[in-house]
Formats: structure tokens, C-alpha cells, sequence
């Protein structure tokens, strides 16, 4: 049975080697991290199992870290444990707030960061969606950072492939624009500009609708958000309202 990939990122170098130790003598197969920026890097090459996370690093503090991964498609649903010297309760509630699993402060016993990785490792998530989706005639590639509509290969950005990669993951929902704004741009709640979804939306139906006025792959839903019908329901659905 193949170990389980627990990243470890923190910049305390005595700290890292201790835990690194540990870990691989309880069987993980660890890999380190000493900032943010590098791990993010790593991750995107080989995705954890779990990441045990520090908040106080150079260049990207672990709340940054924790917000890019649960906007990253390949990433988001990976479980990760703070562990850090923040202690405050307003820390810890920033920390769940942005997606964090669990929270440990330092100093720490090693054999318990041991059982609360086991924990989130029988508990689990459900798994993340496939860097492929396809809903109908329409597919994204989280790996390759296009889109094929009908057959045809069209080029997005990285916003515009994280977009249209949320979308279809939630084919069938309404997603509304603050809700977008978390998942995909990693925004707090409430600080989120709507028009700045607006404006994506609104270019990715320039690449991807054959008339962008008549938008039959994203569709709005006044008041409440966005949609990607599901093959079944589009074909029963009447042309929208609004874009």
C-alpha cells in the first residue's frame, strides 16, 4: 500500500527536520517545505495527502497559502493542519475560516500531530474533480489550461480556466457571484468585487458561446448567480434572461 504524502512547510529548519523525522518513522512519505511560494510549486508536481501548514513564514504567510490552494482546482479539496505559535482565537478562526481542517499551536507533541493526520486521513474528503471536466459539448483542462467546445481548442488565462474548471465541477448549480469569489479567487467573504466575476464571465463566453448575447454553456440566473446546465436540462431550457 503506497504511504501517504505529508508536506510539511515551515521555516524553522530544527523544527521541519524533527517533524520530518518523525513522520517517516510512523510511515508517511514526507516532503518539505521552507515558504509558501515553494511548496505551492511542489504541490502542483505531486499532491498531498495532507499538509501540515505554519502561518508566520517570509514572502507568503500559511493564511496566503491555504487561500491559493483552495482556489487551485488540483488542490482544493487537500486536507491541512496549521501549526504555528498563534495561539489567539481570532487566528484560529481566520485559519477554519479560509478552509483549514485543523489547528495546532507550538509548542506540540509529535505523536499528537501524528493521530489528527491519521484522523483527516481515515475521515478523508471527497475527492477533488479531475484537472479533465466535460459537460456536454463543453470540456476544461485544469492541467493544460484550455477549453474544447465542440471540438475546437480554445486558450484561456489561469482565472478563466479556474472559472470555467469551477463551474463544471458544479454543472447543474446555481454558484453565485460571492461564492465565486472564495472558490476561485480566494476572497474573505463580503470583500469580493461581484463585477469582477462579471467581467470573467462575460470573457469567457467571448471564447466559448456561439453567440455570447444568447449564452447557451454559461447561463445567469437574475439575482442569484451563474450556471452551467447539465446536458439534460439545457435541452429543455428556455433562452436566458439577462447576461
Amino acid at each position: 500500500m503506497k504511504a501517504a504524502c505529508v508536506y510539511v512547510v515551515d521555516d524553522e529548519e530544527d523544527l521541519t527536520w524533527s517533524v520530518d523525522r518523525g513522520l517517516r518513522r510512523a510511515g508517511y512519505g514526507v516532503q518539505t517545505a521552507s515558504n509558501g511560494l515553494q511548496a505551492l510549486q511542489l504541490m502542483r508536481q505531486r499532491c498531498p495527502d495532507v499538509v501540515v501548514l505554519d502561518i508566520i513564514m517570509p514572502d507568503m504567510d500559511g493564511f496566503e497559502v491555504c487561500r491559493r490552494m483552495r482556489a487551485d482546482p488540483l488542490l482544493s479539496n487537500v486536507p491541512i493542519i496549521f501549526l504555528t505559535t498563534r495561539g489567539e482565537i481570532e487566528a484560529k478562526k481566520e485559519g477554519f475560516d479560509l478552509g483549514g481542517d485543523d489547528y495546532m499551536t507550538k509548542p506540540f507533541d509529535l505523536r499528537e500531530l501524528h493521530w489528527r493526520i491519521q484522523v483527516l486521513l481515515r475521515r478523508g474528503r471527497s475527492l477533488p474533480p479531475p484537472a479533465r471536466l466535460q459537460v456536454g459539448a463543453l470540456s476544461v483542462d485544469a492541467e493544460m489550461g484550455n477549453a474544447q467546445v465542440a471540438g475546437q481548442t480554445v486558450s484561456l488565462t489561469v482565472v478563466e480556466c479556474r472559472l470555467l474548471h469551477y463551474l463544471l465541477g458544479h454543472a447543474g448549480e446555481v454558484i453565485s457571484s460571492e461564492r465565486l469569489l472564495q472558490r476561485v479567487w480566494g476572497r474573505y467573504p463580503g470583500t469580493g468585487n461581484p463585477g469582477l466575476v462579471r467581467v470573467h464571465i462575460q470573457n469567457l463566453r467571448l471564447k466559448i458561446e456561439p453567440d455570447p448575447r444568447q449564452p447557451v454553456y454559461i447561463k445567469t440566473v437574475p439575482r442569484h448567480g451563474y450556471t452551467v446546465p447539465l446536458p439534460e436540462t439545457a435541452r429543455g431550457s428556455r433562452p436566458p434572461q439577462g447576461s
